[in-house]
């Protein structure tokens, strides 16, 4: 069969502590999937000039974050790798077009780890990562994502993990259930209705056609993933999986693309 292809919300790495809907999301994914071969993360906390993936025997846990409670940095995803698995992916990037690398130490961040402790938390599927290439934008990340595609026919689950908005420069300590703010409801409607429609060419220009699209987004790299994961879906149907707001500005919400109709 042909997995999904799958773009999550990470949110704050809180998300891996507190029982919010998006983590109650996560924590139920395992059970609304068949069980892959192989996963790979591609998440927005690595980033890098040209495609890179993560070749290692364990994964190593990167706390890649300051001043969060002790009990998050007690956890910890060891996650085996694949290393033929990723000389399998850089080779079909290669042939695409794309230079791609080979990291023999990097281990998961948070964007990666998180969402994979709550989904499957047993970390014994064998992950590797890919970064994201922010400054070549969402045409770059959709054409990485085509070149992905047929890895869902080997069982592989492609899983973009950012945020469906991430202006950060508004989160002054409010609540986790603070009311939504109007821009962030203003994009994220427009967003959705473009990915449900599948007007792919909107969406790749999302930044100069969404409302608040830069002041959802003052940077790239956590959207980025969303558009991996869409052209690694193919030209099957789109889904809304999970819709949620943390803090006012953190929509998490969750997407399935390539999906049966």
């Amino acid at each position: 069969m042909n997995f999904p292809a799958l773009f999550v919300s990470h949110g704050s790495p809180m998300l891996a502590i507190e029982r919010t809907p998006a983590a109650q999301f996560l924590a139920g994914l395992a059970k609304a999937l068949p069980r892959p071969r192989a996963i790979l993360a591609v998440s927005a906390h690595w980033e890098s000039a040209a495609p890179m993936l993560n070749a290692v025997e364990r994964n190593e846990t990167i706390h890649d974050f300051l001043g969060f409670p002790s009990p998050l940095y007690a956890l910890h995803y060891p996650a085996p790798g694949d290393a033929a698995l990723a000389s399998d992916i850089a080779e079909r990037l290669h042939a695409a077009g794309f230079p791609a690398g080979i990291d023999t130490t990097r281990g998961l961040d948070h964007g990666a780890w998180v969402p994979l402790l709550l989904a499957w938390p047993d970390a014994d599927i064998p992950t590797l990562q890919l970064s994201v290439q922010t400054r070549l934008g969402p045409r770059h990340a959709f054409a990485i994502g085509r070149a992905l595609a047929p890895l869902r026919a080997q069982g592989v689950l492609v899983l973009g993990s950012g945020s469906f908005t991430h202006d950060l420069r508004r989160f002054r300590g409010q609540s986790l259930d603070a009311p939504e703010s109007l821009d962030v409801t203003a994009f994220s409607d427009w967003m959705d209705a473009a990915i449900l429609r599948r007007d792919t060419e909107a969406l790749l220009a999302y930044r100069a056609l969404a409302p608040h699209a830069v002041d959802e987004h003052p940077t790239e790299e956590h959207l980025l993933p969303l558009f991996t994961a869409l052209g690694a879906g193919g030209e099957g149907a789109a889904r809304r999986l999970h819709r949620s707001t943390e803090y006012g500005v953190l929509r998490m919400d969750a997407y399935g693309f390539g999906l049966a109709a």
